[in-house]
């Protein structure tokens, strides 16, 4: 596998109103998945969501290791802290270890001004901006996207296309697919009908591979 073929998902990594996010409801929720590539299991990625009043406190950690013959072919460390006012990004610091290769986001925002500053050089976005922020419920509204670990801001077409079964803590549950497009690949996120985020899928490595996200 190319180093970098799991970059663009992870990161890499609200639907409706708050009151329908199920984070919203609860002080503290932790999202905790096994993540596997071609249905081997290649590592962790948990999300803790922290709600105080309007605003949360987001913290993600992801750790995959791809092995070929008992050798370590691919190594990725991505770590992300979000501050979220509203429902609306209000800070994000993130540093990632792509098989060696270092990247860092720093989002600040400043009225409706988010300055954003990565490798890449500084932007500014207005308005509200959402990271690729699965657990929430506002997500499917959204037409646009910050990947927190390149600081780009990704144009996104977000749709329902249809039901399946999948297994979530042993145990077969059914689905709803909502489909991210425009990104570098489809990003298929699981939900609940009642918006609980549960599994998430996409190929990646120009579309040999296949990443799943499942709650063990």
């Amino acid at each position: 596998m190319a180093p970098g073929a799991l970059a663009g998902l992870c990161c890499a990594l609200s639907f409706a109103t708050q009151a329908q996010d199920p984070a919203a409801t609860s002080s503290s929720r932790v999202y905790e998945f096994q993540v596997l590539l071609d249905e081997k299991p290649i590592g962790i990625h948990r999300f803790t969501v922290a709600t105080e009043g309007a605003e949360r406190h987001v913290t993600s950690d992801a750790r995959f290791a791809v092995k070929f013959l008992g050798f370590e072919a691919y190594r990725y460390r991505h770590h992300a802290q979000e501050h979220w006012n509203g429902g609306c990004l209000a800070a994000l610091t993130s540093d990632t270890d792509d098989d060696g290769k270092t990247l860092s986001v720093r989002l600040a925002k400043s009225g409706d001004v988010n300055e954003i500053v990565s490798g890449s050089g500084a932007t500014s976005v207005s308005g509200c901006l959402m990271s690729y922020a699965y657990w929430s419920a506002a997500l499917r509204s959204q037409t646009r996207l910050l990947n927190p670990q390149t600081g780009r801001v990704d144009r996104v077409t977000i749709q329902r296309v249809g039901t399946g079964r999948l297994i979530r803590h042993g145990q077969e549950i059914l689905a709803v697919d909502w489909r991210i497009s425009g990104a570098e690949a489809p990003i298929d996120v699981w939900l609940t009908e009642q918006g609980e985020w549960v599994g998430l899928d996409s190929m990646v490595a120009q579309g040999k591979h296949r990443l799943t996200y499942r709650q063990p």
